[in-house]
């Protein structure tokens, strides 16, 4: 089997990040349909996507093809998802269970790609002492409890409205959180060393209208 490992010289760019996953996604439904081999050309056709875009995002995999055959159904799905950490299981909090942080915990299709939420934080007297999905929720106040209760937790998700999002972002981080997963259209500030994803469903829905109204 090709070697999957990255080479120490390489850093993956992070578009190319945000790609992988799809091609995961596609070699999955290619292997559950039965498919034994997956061409750059035939997952360019599925998505939309340039055939060479695809093949020089999955050399950062050091994935191999077959000549006019492609590469390994099976063999691309390991890699890929052994190269993307979606093969261990990393717990999570998350910090706000509104609407959104609920749908989040109500998610169990997060574990397909290696994150589990395995309890959640809020203020609310009405959600406290409750669970969604079989996860418990506390209240914010013990969360340096909790954290050192679980132990080994290091990501943080970040679901709360936007005037306490800095406040719950400085707590997480000064109890020991290490990667915040951040929902809120706050851009928070973190320290150095600390991860941040921003993902912002009112950003996305910004460009949507914007394209729309351009058409």
């Amino acid at each position: 089997m090709s070697a999957y490992i990255l080479k120490t010289t390489d850093k993956v760019p992070e578009p190319t990040l945000r790609r992988l996953p799809w091609y995961l996604s596609n070699a999955r439904l290619m292997k559950e349909r039965g498919e034994r081999y997956a061409s750059s050309t035939q997952l360019a056709r599925q998505l939309g996507m340039d055939a060479s875009q695809i093949a020089k995002d999955l050399s950062y995999v050091n994935v191999s093809g077959r000549p006019r055959v492609g590469y390994e159904v099976d063999e691309l799905t390991e890699v890929l998802e052994r190269f993307l950490g979606f093969t261990e299981m990393h717990t999570a909090f998350l910090f706000g269970v509104g609407s959104l942080g609920g749908a989040l915990l109500a998610d169990s299709g997060l574990k397909q790609f290696g994150l589990q939420i395995v309890a959640a934080f809020d203020i609310n007297p009405k959600l406290v002492g409750t669970q969604i999905n079989g996860i418990p929720i506390f209240h914010t106040d013990q969360f340096p409890q909790k954290f050192h209760e679980y132990g080994g937790i290091h990501i943080g998700v970040l679901t709360v409205p936007i005037n306490i999002a800095q406040q719950v972002t400085d707590t997480m981080v000064s109890g020991g959180i290490k990667a915040v997963w951040n929902f809120t259209p706050y851009r928070i500030c973190v320290p150095s060393g600390i991860v941040v994803q921003n993902t912002s469903l009112y950003a996305h829905l910004a460009l949507i209208f914007n394209r729309l109204n351009l058409e």
